[in-house]
């Protein structure tokens, strides 16, 4: 029973699908679309109609065989897919073939896909979501703020193929890439996906790609410094090919045309007409109207009026005359028959022509050539130079009636439409100028490229030399608008770095530049009105002028005055030898006073002499002072300090505090610093790795500014590198050396040791710095600073330089300190214990030296104890205060008895003053003995004498003393006889 019911039910069902498929039309070719399915293991597939829209019709055609999976069409052709075969393009399309192109942006294409992220390190509330690439027409532009633009396109490829693409990138604040990536998501992490950058024009990029599914990826990640502006990367004619197959071709754009069928690509309409899209021909402009070349339709003639012509002079005539003309600028789009138009002026009258530059001369029919080698001229006629000259080889440029040889002009535009002006630059007799260009946006460039540099035979050829060449130029710029004249330099004028530029007006001024390097042959004035684009020339009037340009040492060069020679023996030129100087307009060489350099340049007179400056010396080529790491200093209190800083002499690193941009990306100073050393030292180097330029300067100190490691893939990512000092100018302790001043306030110190001061000038100029860039390097001692490269700025000049022109560090090491000596260092010696003294040694504080004399180690030394002396003085004290009573009472008992023999003389005398008796013998009288051991005992007692104090004196001033025996009857006696 239930089988029956489910029978019945499927029967119900074929019925009403049955009725559905009647209610359908039968499928056309219009309903439907082939397409192949995956290959198999085999590289076959299979061709199957699949609908437009499900549904709709009924009766698709049967899958049938398909072409093998290696089969393509070429150039010009695309795959049939109802007969599977390969036919040519109808004309007004085109097809790659194998390939796809993408060269028209007014929408992103199909496939493209682009969104906006947030920097690492950046403010995670940042808002990217607009950062994103945008379709410009006829390229597609990049973003300019603090985030990462993204833009990709996922292709699989049958076979493997190329990607190639066009791009301008002359933003060095920006950082473009180009990546792809596999089918297991693996990029390509090689050098060259770093884009170069490409100055003023379109850059080619072509790269490989593997069978299988690969994505492409163009990301910018945009870094806006402090004041800067940042421009777009541009992006346009991307080609793919390796599809295998395309089933369709492209219509031609607007501008563009292909007259014939199978054509591979279409052919850009000249000017003066136009062509829609998808056209097989261009269409000529009415009358009064134009079209510049690629243009999808024609404008009407604007009315001409003075800045749709320019002035020049003529070349010279046979006649040697030159005149002022005005030319319409080509070409030419203006209308000179409409109201309020202007006419061409009418051509100046004829003059004589200028000389010709230095180093040619004047041909019969008017024309410069250069003189040859070993002749000299003024610009009139060729002529040897003297015997003990040479010629000064060169290019000198001071007169403008033809364009020279080597020197040409063009106009870069940047809305990135052809140009077909053939001058952007002019000549004006006495100067070259620019000329207005299609827009005020354009870039007007003139190139001067030479074959390379040689150094004169009388220079003396040595690897410190530096200057190998120098250019110089005088020029003046006049504007309305904020204008701007860059100077580049480089080994072509694709691949060149901007050196200098000026904004704004400047006033007729001198600039020059030092040549370093044999491959820098290719230099570019480049002059742009306005950055702000408008559809009117509004600053035409705005020009520059370039009045004179000197480069010397130039291969091929011509000469314009000779120059005194040392002579070989054979007349020829020779360097003088190392350490000496010609002698003016002599050729006699002369050697210089001690521990003094040559100048690099001609070393003529005395003044090429150049004193190395304190606590440095010559090196062996008389080419650069040097110091070898080691300094003497007097102190004021006359001790001589000596220092070692070869400790710090290999090259070190060290950034300043972080930086922050307008969005809170950070950014580094870094300064890479070789104090010292002798010849043959590692220089100190920063290099640009972020634009590709590979830029590169050495020397002392330099400078770069470092970005976030985060923001690339690489561990240090620098830009913009200068030079700060690539030459000593000495190492002393005073504040001011050359002009160079290091002022105290900016690092302040408590300690009373002074800092060494390293001092170095860089030999390149700017606007900013007139005399080269300088640095003032310190050297503060502290010997408990472990750390060796502990480098710091001024508080107050946050970047190291508070003029933008001498820079200041402050380097704090125990290596700063001087050596450590004897007075270094003091002895404290214990006290005697149990027989044994010790003697240690400790260093002076507060300590103010490293290095040199270590401290003595600890002294053990035996002694005698304190209770044996103690000992020995006590007995020794004792046995001397006997000895001493005993003396004095011995001298003091003579002392008595020579008292008592004086009293007894004076007794004698009778009284006579300063009459004594004669004395009867010498030898003791009989009795005097006895006398006198009778004054002994007869002594009165202590306390007897002190009442005898209180006696009178008599007259002599003598005691009265009772004298006994024959004393006592001799006083009698003389009593009675007074009485008789």
């Amino acid at each position: 029973m239930h089988r029956g019911l489910i029978h019945l039910s499927h029967v119900s069902l074929w019925l009403l699908f049955a009725q559905a498929s009647a209610d359908l039309h039968l499928c056309t070719e219009s309903d439907y679309h082939f397409e192949y399915t995956e290959c198999d293991v085999l590289g076959a597939r299979w061709r199957v109609a699949v609908p437009n829209k499900a549904n709709t019709c009924t009766g698709l055609p049967d899958p049938v065989k398909g072409t093998q999976c290696t089969f393509s069409c070429s150039e010009g052709e695309f795959l049939d897919m109802q007969s599977q075969e390969c036919q040519k393009c109808a004309a007004g399309t085109y097809s790659l073939g194998t390939g796809v192109a993408f060269d028209e942006w007014d929408s992103l294409p199909t496939g493209f896909v682009t969104h906006g992220e947030v920097t690492n390190g950046g403010d995670s509330q940042t808002d990217c979501s607009n950062s994103t690439w945008t379709p410009k027409g006829d390229y597609i532009a990049s973003n300019t703020d603090e985030c990462i633009a993204l833009l990709s396109y996922a292709v699989s490829l049958k076979e493997p193929g190329t990607v190639s693409f066009e791009y301008f990138y002359e933003e060095s604040s920006i950082y473009f890439e180009f990546f792809i990536q596999n089918d297991q998501c693996q990029s390509t992490d090689s050098e060259n996906r770093w884009m170069k950058t490409s100055e003023k024009n379109w850059s080619k990029y072509k790269v490989e790609l593997n069978k299988g599914n690969n994505v492409l990826y163009w990301r910018t990640t945009a870094y806006t410094l402090p004041a800067d502006t940042v421009k777009p990367v541009l992006l346009r004619n991307i080609a793919i090919s390796g599809v295998a197959y395309t089933s369709e071709c492209f219509r031609c754009k607007p501008g563009t045309h292909s007259a014939k069928a199978g054509s591979a690509r279409c052919a850009p309409c000249p000017a003066s007409t136009y062509s829609t899209k998808g056209a097989t021909v261009c269409h000529q402009c009415e009358q009064d109207k134009y079209a510049e070349a690629g243009s999808g339709s024609c404008e009407p003639r604007p009315a001409c009026t003075n800045t749709d012509y320019f002035y020049t002079h003529t070349p010279c005539d046979s006649e040697g005359k030159t005149q002022l003309m005005y030319k319409w600028i080509e070409p030419k789009i203006c209308n000179e028959t409409i109201e309020g138009a202007v006419t061409l002026p009418a051509s100046g009258e004829k003059h004589t022509c200028p000389p010709c530059n230095p180093g040619f001369f004047v041909t019969n029919s008017s024309t410069c050539q250069p003189c040859t080698n070993g002749l000299y001229s003024n610009g009139i006629a060729c002529a040897q130079c003297a015997v003990g000259t040479e010629p000064v080889v060169g290019f000198e440029y001071k007169w403008w009636n033809t364009m020279p040889s080597n020197m040409k002009s063009s106009i870069f535009s940047k809305e990135l439409r052809g140009s077909e002006h053939k001058t952007a630059w002019e000549v004006a007799g006495e100067y070259v100028y620019t000329t207005p260009g299609d827009q005020d946006t354009d870039y007007l460039m003139l190139m001067l490229n030479v074959p390379g540099y040689r150094l004169p035979q009388s220079l003396a050829k040595d690897s410190e030399r530096s200057e190998l060449s120098r250019i110089t130029f005088v020029f003046e710029t006049m504007c309305t608008a904020e204008c701007k004249l860059l100077f580049l330099a480089g080994y072509s004028q694709w691949n060149n770095v901007v050196v200098e530029q000026w904004k704004g007006s400047s006033s007729k001024q001198s600039y020059s530049y030092l040549i370093q390097s044999n491959s820098t042959v290719s230099f570019t004035w480049t002059f742009q009105r306005t950055e702000e684009f408008n559809m009117e020339r509004k600053y035409s009037g705005d020009i520059a002028k370039i009045y004179a340009i000197h480069i010397t040492n130039v291969v091929g060069g011509v000469a314009s005055q000779c120059r005194r020679c040392a002579m070989s023996s054979d007349e020829a030129c020779v360097p003088c030898p190392p350490g000496h100087y010609m002698v003016n307009r002599t050729g006699f060489c002369k050697r210089c006073s001690a521990n003094t350099i040559i100048r690099a340049e001609q070393p003529v007179g005395e003044d090429a002499c150049i004193r190395c400056g304190p606590n440095t010396k010559r090196n062996k080529a008389y080419s650069a002072c040097l110091s070898d790491c080691a300094l003497d200093v007097q102190t004021r209190g006359g001790a001589l300090l000596h220092y070692d800083f070869s400790p710090l002499a290999n090259v070190t690193g060290f950034h300043s505090s972080p930086r922050f941009t307008n969005k809170g990306l950070k950014y580094l100073q870094s300064f890479n610093v070789a104090l010292c050393g002798k010849e043959g030292r590692m220089p100190a180097t920063c290099v640009d790795n972020a634009t590709g330029s590979g830029k590169e300067v050495k020397g002392y100190v330099c400078q770069s500014t470092v970005v976030p490691s985060e923001i690339r893939s690489q561990s240090v990512v620098s830009s913009q590198p200068f030079l700060i000092g690539d030459s000593v100018v000495g190492v002393t302790t005073d504040t001011t050396l050359s002009s160079i001043s290091s002022p105290d306030w900016l690092f302040p110190s408590e300690s009373m040791l002074p800092d060494v001061i390293f001092y170095y000038k860089s030999g390149e100029t700017t606007q900013t710095c007139k005399q080269g860039r300088s640095a003032a390097i310190r050297l503060r001692c502290d010997p408990a600073l472990t750390a060796k490269d502990q480098i710091t700025l001024p508080r107050n000049c946050s970047e190291g330089t508070c003029d933008g022109c001498v820079f200041h560090l402050l380097w704090q090491s125990q290596h700063a300190c001087p050596l450590c000596t004897k007075s270094h260092y003091r002895e404290i010696v214990s006290a005697c214990i149990q027989g044994i003294q010790k003697t240690t040694y400790v260093w002076q504080q507060p300590l103010q030296c490293y290095g040199g004399v270590s401290l003595p180690a600890q002294k053990v030394s035996a002694c005698v104890s304190l209770d044996f002396w103690l000992k020995f003085g006590v007995t020794t004290g004792i046995i001397a205060a006997v000895l001493l009573i005993s003396v004095s009472c011995y001298f003091w008992k003579k002392t008595r008895k020579l008292q008592y023999k004086y009293s007894k003389l004076m007794m004698s005398s009778g009284g006579q003053e300063c009459e004594l008796p004669t004395a009867d013998s010498c030898a003791i009288m009989e009795g005097e003995d006895t006398e006198d051991d009778l004054m002994d005992l007869t002594k009165k007692s202590f306390f007897t004498k002190i009442k005898s104090f209180s006696r009178e004196r008599t007259s002599d001033g003598f005691d009265s003393v009772p004298l006994k025996s024959s004393s006592s009857r001799l006083q009698q006696d003389d009593y009675d006889s007074d009485e008789a």
